[in-house]
This record gives structure tokens, sequence and C-alpha cells, in this order.
């Protein structure tokens, strides 16, 4: 595959500085959104924003080189675990990063948060045969580390470690796999600490936006309408030997893919793994039944009051899972709207034009059942529903009208050109196979991902729009102080008026 290529000169230092002389504090704060209560982030959001700096960058010229990822090697050991593998001599490092399918979306509705609990204790909680202090006094020896959580749809372990410490860093890792010892006194620790945080909840806008966004959005009874990191009541619900069934019943060889880099033999490595999960046998895994998301379309108004001198806003509606197949046309249609840069036309309008927003941004959440689309904004109160209104306008005329050649051309290079960066190491060679294959992607994603960006013309960004687009059927939420807004919110509909639960007792 070609990828543009910038030499790395005294020229290239000098743009870089450009970059990131115009690369303000401000702008950087608004790169990642993300899901407060499962940890994880909604893809895509934005990419990096364009400064004034790298818009001057977008217009150079380069010759297009051919690029070649390094490819992993996909082995299956007998008790069911699918391993990918990539040696790499450069450093004496060794890594291991794993993904198991379990999650919250799993558990019991009246136990909510026990998969973050799981997941969380299985590290902090020690082992069988070692208790917390003797595992970090081993780890901190050798300068390893060994990580566990659970959140939405997976699981995932990860274990990093010098060459030399392999044979220690594998005992360690394996054994929080298979043993862990869940103590009482650690789960009560890792309550309060929960429990401390879900008081805290509601102080600020950004940890209540996307939480009840999420209830506006599905059923009550659908998992991916809960937080991940539960309730005051579901978490003192949750005991050890739920957390021990829950463990047990998920963590197995065949429900796992591990991905392995760094300085290593093959063959030699194959050996200690199968020496140090010898006793880690195949289970058969009957996965709850996750109720499918309903497809519906119906405009709602939502408001939850604040004493602040803001609005946080975030609109959208039922989208797309992962593996749907004009998946490439609505990212790339997303990046243009209002998921690629402070170029694209939601930040562009809302945020540059009219200064109305210190950020605004749109983007597809992907999860394996139907996730949603959203675009989102923080806007000075007195110009709420202005902002709200320029925000909609923007899809709706992304809707009606072929995007320009250059809009266009913007976003397919940009798309290409940080493909690189998916390969910056083994270790995030590897990540990418692992993930790619726990979605349930084609193992050619990365072959193909150029081609398919490419691929996408003005018309299929006009059919997706068209299709996956509905800004007459919003669910809109605000938070605020309504008396300050520059308009009522009846303008879009009758309001409903959110109270949110109290949880800081």
């Amino acid at each position: 595959m070609k990828i543009k290529e910038v030499n790395f000169s005294l020229s290239y230092v000098f743009i870089l500085v450009l970059i990131l002389s115009s690369f303000s504090i401000g702008q950087a704060k608004i790169l990642f959104a993300y899901d407060e209560h499962s940890g994880q982030a909604i893809e895509p959001v934005m990419t990096a924003p364009q400064s004034e700096g790298a818009r001057i960058v977008s217009k150079f010229e380069y010759e297009p080189i051919e690029f070649t990822p390094s490819k992993p090697e996909r082995l299956v050991l007998d008790n069911g675990m699918v391993l990918y593998l990539l040696e790499d001599h450069e450093l004496p490092l060794f890594k291991i990063s794993a993904n198991f399918r379990t999650g919250a979306v799993y558990e019991p509705e009246e136990k909510a948060g026990l998969a973050n609990l799981v997941g969380s204790v299985m590290r902090r909680g020690g082992t069988k045969s070692r208790t917390p202090e003797q595992m970090n006094e081993e780890l901190e020896f050798i300068a390893a580390s060994v990580e566990t959580g659970i959140g939405r749809e997976s699981g995932s372990a990860s274990l990093s470690t010098m060459k030399k410490d392999i044979d220690k860093g594998l005992e360690v890792f394996a054994d929080v796999l298979m043993n862990p010892a869940f103590p009482e006194e650690m789960i009560r620790k890792e309550k309060d600490e929960i429990l401390e945080g879900i008081r805290r909840e509601n102080d600020t806008p950004r940890t209540i936006i996307f939480r009840e966004f999420r209830k506006i959005m599905y059923k009550a009874d659908h998992p991916y309408s809960r937080k991940t990191i539960g309730y005051k009541d579901t978490i003192e619900n949750i005991t050890r030997d739920d957390m021990i069934a829950f463990h047990k019943k998920y963590f197995c060889p065949n429900n796992v893919i591990m991905g392995i880099s760094g300085d290593f033999d093959t063959q030699e490595i194959l050996g200690k793994l199968k020496a140090v999960f010898a006793d880690w046998k195949k289970a058969e895994i009957n996965f709850p039944e996750v109720p499918a998301v309903e497809k519906t379309f119906k405009r709602s108004i939502n408001y939850i009051y604040k004493d602040v001198n803001q609005a946080s806003v975030v609109f959208g509606h039922i989208g797309i899972h992962r593996l749907n197949k004009d998946y490439f046309p609505i990212k790339i249609m997303n990046f243009i709207l209002g998921g690629g840069s402070f170029t694209s036309r939601i930040p562009s309008k809302v945020r540059s034009d009219e200064g109305l927003a210190y950020s605004a941004y749109s983007g597809f959440h992907t999860p394996r059942d139907l996730g949603f689309f959203f675009a989102s904004c923080q806007t000075k109160s007195e110009s709420t529903v202005k902002a709200i209104n320029f925000a909609l306008d923007e899809v709706r005329k992304i809707r009606e009208e072929y995007v320009d050649d250059d809009e266009l051309e913007l976003a397919k290079d940009t798309y290409i050109n940080q493909f690189i960066f998916k390969f910056t190491s083994s270790a995030s060679i590897v990540g990418q196979m692992v993930g790619i294959e726990y979605e349930g992607l084609p193992l050619d994603y990365l072959d193909t991902y150029v081609d398919n960006i490419k691929a996408v013309t003005k018309e299929d960004i006009a059919r997706v729009a068209k299709e996956y687009l509905h800004p007459d059927d919003i669910k809109l939420l605000v938070i605020g102080d309504m008396e300050q807004f520059d308009k009522p919110l009846t303008e879009f509909g009758e309001v409903n008026t959110i109270e949110l639960e109290n949880e800081q007792e």
C-alpha cells in the first residue's frame, strides 16, 4: 500500500514546531470524548484537530511510498487459546495484550458493576498463592506490569516486562488470569472507591451527559443503558461468590485472544506459554442472551438543570454496529461532518465561524449491536439554542448536498496518512490483530483498509448521510440553566425535565 511520506529532516522539524505552536491547550482538551462509565472511548469521535499550521502542512505534496506492515503469526493452542505472535529484536522487551469475550452486558441488572469489579480486583486482590503486596513486590523488582480490566463488551489483560524476566512475568501473568483470590478486604476497598466516585458523579456536566444520554437512547432494561461501574444499591448486592463465578465462567483459554510481541523466539515462547497455562482447561461457555437494540427513531427533547453558566449539549439517534457494510463511507462522512478536525463542518461553523462553542464534534459509537450517532458541544448559556440549530443545519446540509472534492480528499488523505501510525511498534501491530479478530472483522482488514478508504465517493457520502442521519428524529439532551438560554428548548418540541438521582448520601 502507498502512504505519503514526510522525510525526517530539519524542514520537518520546522513543520512540527509550526503545528505544535498553533495547537493550543484549549484545543487539546476536546480531542477525546469517552463514556465516563465504561472507560471506553467513543469511536470515531475526533482525530487531532487541524490547527492553522496543520492546514498549511496538509497542502504539501509528497511522493507516495510503498508501506508493508509486518504480519504476526496466528496460532491456536490445543486448549483453544488464539495467539498472534510477532518477534521484534530491536529492544529487549516483551509484551502481551489479551482480549476476553466478557463484559458488563453479561451481568445481571441487579448486580450492575459486577464485571467492572471483577476486572479490577483480579489484579489488585492478588492470587491464591500471592498476596497483593507480594505480587506488587515481585513485579516492581523486575520493573514489570500486569493489568486487568473489564468494560462493557470485553475484558482485557496485559503484561509488560524485560526479555530477561519473561519467565517471572509469565508466571505472575498466568497466576492472575487463572487464580485470582478475590479477598473480601480488597473487594470492600474497591467497592468503597467506586461508591465514592458515584457520590461525585453529578458534580460536573461532563460526568453526567453521556451517562444520561445512554438512558435516553436505550430502553431501561438494556445493558447498553446502564453504567458499567454500577449503582449504589447494585454494588452492595455483589458478593465474593458472584465474582468468583463470573471469573470462572469467562476466563478460560478458549475465550481469549492474545497478542504477543517483543524480543523472543517463537518456538521457545510457545513452550513457555504451554507450560504456564498447562492447568488452564477449556470450558463450555453459555453466554447470556443480550436483547437486541430496537432500531426506532422518535424525537425527544430532554433537559437537566445545573447551576452553571454554560450549556452542555448532545443530540443523536440510534446508529450502526461495528460490522456495518457502510462503515467506511460513514467514517469519511462523519470526518467531514464533525469527527475530523476544526475544519470539519460542525466545529468550523459552531466553534470557529460563530464562536459559540468551547468544543463541538460528532461521532458514531459502534459497539457489537446498534450504537448511536451523536453530535455534542459546550456553549455559553446565552447561545444554547443557536448552537444546536447550527449543528442540526450541518447535519441536514450533508444529507441534501454533495460534499466538496477538497473535503472528501482531505478526509481520505487524513485516514490514509494516519494509517501508518497503527504500526508504530510490534505491540501495536499485534494489538490491532487481536482487536480485529475479537470484533469479528475480516482478518485481512488491515490489508484492505487503505483501498476501502480510497474507494469512498461523493455519491457514497450522500447515500449514507441520507440513510444513517435523521436530524428530524433526534434525541436531544441539554444540561444547564434554561432561564439563561437564548430561547426556550420548546422550540424543538415538548421538553422532558430529568431529575438526577441522588446517590450522594
